[in-house]
């Protein structure tokens, strides 16, 4: 379950960075900001996992 986790997050940083720069290449702000928004989501899902993970060892 764990690795899932991880690659969840991972796949949403990837995706956020991607719209961000999209809209940064477009000019659209909103698609921007929502592609900072999906990479913070998918930071936090990250450090929840690391967290999970240093309590399992």
């Amino acid at each position: 379950m764990a690795g899932d986790q991880k690659a969840k997050a991972k796949a949403e940083q990837a995706k956020g960075k991607a719209k961000e720069a999209a809209g940064r290449a477009v000019g659209n702000e909103r698609l921007e900001a929502e592609g900072r928004a999906e990479q913070s989501k998918g930071d936090a899902r990250q450090a929840k996992e690391k967290t999970k993970d240093v309590f399992r060892h």
